[in-house]
């Protein structure tokens, strides 16, 4: 399992686009994908759990993936979300 924490800064924070898009990319990996934030847990791979999780601009989260695919998950999950997630 590997995870790594990162600051959202989308001025919206993760709105329907840029969760749409985190969990696009999530979903083509065979490990799975948890979103931490607060005090949730959520699957990185379900839209509405992304939504759910609330998270705002500057938020922290830690993505968290456990799988034969791992580590190429979390780093292209993190290059994403340190590009913006598309905004």
């Amino acid at each position: 399992m590997v995870s790594q924490t990162f600051v959202i800064r989308n001025q919206a924070g993760l709105h329907l686009k840029p969760a749409a898009m985190l969990c696009t990319e999530a979903i083509k990996y065979k490990s799975s994908v948890t979103l931490f934030s607060a005090d949730t847990e959520t699957n990185a791979k379900s839209v509405l759990s992304v939504l759910s999780a609330c998270v705002k601009c500057n938020d922290s989260i830690t993505l968290s993936c456990d799988g034969p695919d791992e580590e190429e998950a979390l780093e292209n999950l993190g290059k994403l979300i340190m590009s913006g997630l598309g905004e």
